[in-house]
């Protein structure tokens, strides 16, 4: 199954009885704006409280760490999701948000029909797909019980070795200012990962928001890392919008590579850590 799904062919499957749709919106009083108006039947799902563990000190898995996965078992059972399910995510960024996040998340916990709306929220608005206001209702789902994620995903100490044995290809997503260290507005320090590169999320996309054909994209990656090794980690602000590329390598046929978790929030808090920036 591919993991993205155009507005037009999830109006074609919105009676499916065992499609479950999740709202992954993120910002200030993004609850209320669910509640306002959402995509009738959608569930909602939280990038801080079910998405993620915060802990007290970023130094240590970042701004948003994953949760154990039998927390996010309990999540998926009050949001109703069976393995049978058929999943479809959206946010209001494309996927940048944490609907991305929410994709890496259940198919790392072994969810296989799971996918990202493309366009978000707002294509499902221009195809004419119902909404709704207020609150939904549907049944709790039995605990699916799992020992650990499935997919990849990578502690600072690893990215440092690889790093420094040159054993593997570090993509930074954020946005080049941040990348370069000209400013930073969400984490502390300006900068990266000494090593690392830059390719931008947004690079996923067309002019249009949407993402690019799979073709598009698998050519495009190939181009960017012709001469450097194939084996790739992912990471960005706070492990978020890096699933966004992930999706993205996934949706142009590529292997899903590793995802660095706590990415610079983590990194560039931590003592004794080199920040590297471009003139």
């Amino acid at each position: 199954m591919s993991p993205i799904i155009l507005s037009s062919e999830l109006k074609n499957i919105f009676q499916n009885p065992n499609l479950i749709i999740l709202d992954a919106r993120v910002g200030k009083d993004v609850y209320q704006n669910y509640l306002e108006k959402h995509i009738k039947g959608a569930r909602f799902i939280d990038l801080d409280k079910d998405l993620a563990e915060i802990g007290e000190d970023a130094a240590f898995g970042g701004r948003h760490p994953l949760p154990d996965t039998a927390k996010f078992a309990v999540t998926l059972s009050n949001l109703g999701a069976s393995e049978d399910a058929h999943i479809v995510i959206y946010d209001d960024k494309n996927g940048a948000n944490a609907a991305a996040r929410a994709w890496w998340m259940l198919r790392s916990f072994g969810f296989e029909k799971v996918q990202v709306l493309d366009g978000g929220i707002q294509s499902a608005e221009k195809e004419g797909i119902e909404f709704s206001s207020g609150e939904e209702t549907f049944e709790k789902s039995s605990v699916i019980k799992k020992e650990g994620w499935l997919l990849p995903f990578k502690a600072l100490e690893y990215v440092e070795n690889e790093i420094i044995s040159r054993s593997s290809t570090v993509i930074d997503v954020r946005d080049a200012y941040r990348y370069k260290g000209e400013s930073e507005p969400i984490d502390l320090v300006a900068g990266h990962i000494p090593g690392a590169i830059n390719i931008p999320f947004s690079e996923n996309l067309d002019e249009h928001g949407n993402f690019l054909k799979p073709e598009v994209l698998k050519e495009k990656y190939k181009e960017l890392l012709k001469d450097k090794p194939q084996h790739l980690i992912i990471h960005c602000g706070s492990g978020v919008t890096a699933c966004h590329t992930i999706l993205a390598l996934d949706y142009a046929g590529f292997p899903i590579p590793d995802l660095y978790v706590g990415s610079w929030s983590e990194w560039s808090r931590r003592e004794g850590k080199e920040i590297a920036k471009e003139n």
